[in-house]
């Protein structure tokens, strides 16, 4: 009887639980697997922090974590996501992005050769978003706790603006612009995870958004509110903007961009794709006045070439998103009872 079995070289080497231990396996994963991807002088240090210059202008901070399933999904990865989802959070607040962290939670049995792919496209990321990763840690957890791989990063980003961009500068009259299309980046990663092919492929719009933002306020519009559209998509950004400026989102349906793809994939399923998440796209929300402008600004960029006016807001009545159809009719959008699309940011 003849049995096939791969010789030593063939086996593919995987993470193990002596990875996480501290020991020379650790060191060996940090030093062929990791810090080979994020080469620069902080990780040249083999020190407990990463002692970084200071800035002029105030800073912002944020940290988030990704835990998407799958790891790789058309348009991107869990990596590439990881990078660009904390760059936008810093460009959300008018914050040109620095430095970020990474933290890797690694489950026993992770392909390595799947590590140094997600590592690459990280190092990758980091390089077209003009950061640098200059601190992290890895941890190791037994198979079937850590569904292949979870990273979470933080982010330290420099004002370059003293203008008040939160919520609460939203003001009635003020126009609201979309970057693009919405739709793609859940539907992408839902139609990978279910083995679900259409006419038309569904790829992710993961990107970085600082340069469009960065330029708006070069341009000196008056930005009051940014937001990126991840978890909840669309409509759930609005309503938190809405809800926290105590403001009405009046948006016009015919003028929010759903590209064929995701349309007929959200039909097909049952989803509103206004609700569905995005990675590489956003709002702001400008003064009337100055509307034009930054809606050429947007469209000079090609993150966002595709933006466009969507609605306005009103002061009055009880705070809350209405949506206008083509015919004028008009639905109060509220925020959903639950997650209609798990574990996709």
């Amino acid at each position: 009887m003849n049995i096939d079995c791969p010789l030593p070289s063939e086996v593919e080497e995987t993470i193990h639980l002596g990875h996480g231990g501290g020991g020379e396996p650790s060191q060996r994963l940090l030093h062929e697997h990791i810090y080979p991807h994020f080469n620069n002088a902080w990780l040249e240090r083999p020190h407990d922090s990463a002692i970084l210059p200071a800035q002029a202008s105030a800073l912002a901070f944020t940290t988030d974590s990704y835990v998407i399933s799958p790891l790789f999904f058309p348009g991107g990865n869990i990596g590439e996501l990881s990078v660009y989802g904390t760059v936008n959070d810093l460009a959300m607040s008018g914050a040109r992005p620095l430095y970020l962290t990474c933290s890797l939670i690694l489950e026993e049995g992770l392909p390595l050769t799947t590590l140094d792919r997600i590592v690459a496209s990280m190092a990758q990321a980091a390089l077209a978003a003009g950061v640098q990763i200059v601190t992290g840690d890895t941890k190791v957890v037994e198979r079937g706790k850590g569904d292949g791989l979870y990273i979470n990063t933080a982010g330290v980003g420099a004002l370059v603006s003293q203008q008040r961009i939160a919520p609460e500068s939203v003001s009635s009259g003020d126009v609201i612009l979309l970057s693009g299309d919405v739709g793609r980046h859940g539907m992408a990663v839902m139609a990978k995870r279910e083995g679900l092919e259409f006419d038309s492929a569904l790829e992710s719009d993961c990107a970085p958004l600082h340069e469009p933002v960065l330029d708006l306020l070069a341009n000196g519009i008056s930005v009051h509110c940014l937001r990126d559209l991840t978890r909840g998509g669309l409509a759930t950004a609005l309503l938190e903007i809405a809800r926290a400026g105590g403001l009405q989102m009046h948006i016009q349906e015919q003028a929010i961009p759903i590209s064929d793809p995701v349309r007929g994939a959200c039909e097909l399923l049952g989803i509103d794709p206004l609700y569905v998440a995005n990675e590489g796209r956003f709002v702001a929300l400008v003064p009337e006045a100055q509307a034009a402008d930054a809606l050429a600004v947007l469209q000079s960029s090609a993150v966002s070439a595709g933006a466009r006016v969507i609605g306005h807001v009103r002061a009055g009545g009880a705070s809350g998103l209405i949506l206008q159809n083509a015919l004028g009719c008009e639905r109060i959008l509220g925020f959903l009872p639950g997650e209609q699309l798990p574990r996709i940011c």
